[in-house]
């Protein structure tokens, strides 16, 4: 038997010293969890307290009224018609912008610290808050659900689209400009041919989520299921909150069968 039974990601201490700080660290790792608990109010006693309640709201959802799944065909197209096109407008000002934060094609430091920061920017803020400025901005409807989306999508693909960039191989690059080739052919030729696997990955993924916060979206007035959802629940139509989650639910799980099968498609066909 082997004694080197498990792998560890690191050297186990070989000192007393050694053993006293990892003490130390799993001392303030416990105190740093008990610190956030006591900040999140976690309480389990609350927590069992509200079960009857949370029983008494599932009662009432069911049954799921199923005589409105007709009225709600048209809101499930919408909301994926909001995902498509706020994944698609999300790729599109996301290509260019990652050539911009990737580090290893933007020789400009300056030009790629502030694409980084804009990024990181336009990532934090949530898809709700921007779906509110939108709605403020150009009325209720499922227009301002795919601005928002869409921005959100340009920084979460955008780091995305430029990490991939980062670690391709730099061979072919360092060819490619040895030739003569300009900025834009190196891109086409050298950079694209390596990550465009992983692009479609991520871009699958990211409409996967889309859909899903576009059911959320509809609640601030941004279309779709969303909408559906806040309307029945504002009026105590339980059982029709039950039929828009359980559309949403059915409408996911499509959505994550069909992206499995494509990203599959595309590893198999990536390796032969």
């Amino acid at each position: 038997m082997e004694d080197n039974k498990y792998l560890w990601t690191a050297p186990l201490p070989s000192s007393v010293k050694g053993w006293a700080l990892v003490a130390i660290m799993v001392a303030a790792t416990l105190a740093a969890l008990q610190w956030s608990a006591q900040g999140a109010q976690l309480s389990a006693s609350e927590l069992a307290a509200g079960v009857p309640q949370i029983a008494d709201f599932l009662s009432r959802t069911f049954p799921p009224d199923w005589s409105i799944l007709q009225s709600l065909t048209a809101p499930a197209i919408e909301t994926v018609q909001i995902a498509v096109w706020g994944t698609l407008l999300g790729v599109l000002g996301a290509v260019p912008v990652s050539f911009l934060a990737a580090r290893n094609l933007n020789v400009n430091r300056w030009l790629y610290g502030a694409t980084r920061q804009v990024l990181n920017v336009v990532r934090s803020i949530n898809e709700l808050i921007l779906a509110l400025v939108f709605v403020a901005a150009v009325g209720l409807g499922p227009f301002p659900g795919v601005l928002a989306l869409a921005v959100h999508g340009v920084g979460m693909l955008g780091k995305f689209f430029a990490e991939s960039i980062e670690e391709i191989d730099e061979g072919p690059l360092e060819a490619l400009r040895a030739t003569g080739a300009r900025p834009l052919q190196v891109i086409v030729f050298g950079v694209l041919p390596q990550v465009i696997t992983a692009w479609i990955a991520v871009i699958l993924y990211r409409f996967e989520v889309n859909l899903r916060s576009a059911t959320v979206l509809g609640m601030v007035g941004a279309g779709g299921l969303g909408f559906e959802l806040v309307s029945s629940l504002k009026l105590f139509k339980y059982q029709e909150t039950a039929t828009c989650i359980v559309v949403i639910t059915f409408m996911v799980i499509a959505a994550d069968l069909v992206s499995n099968r494509l990203r599959a498609a595309i590893r198999d066909n990536g390796r032969g």
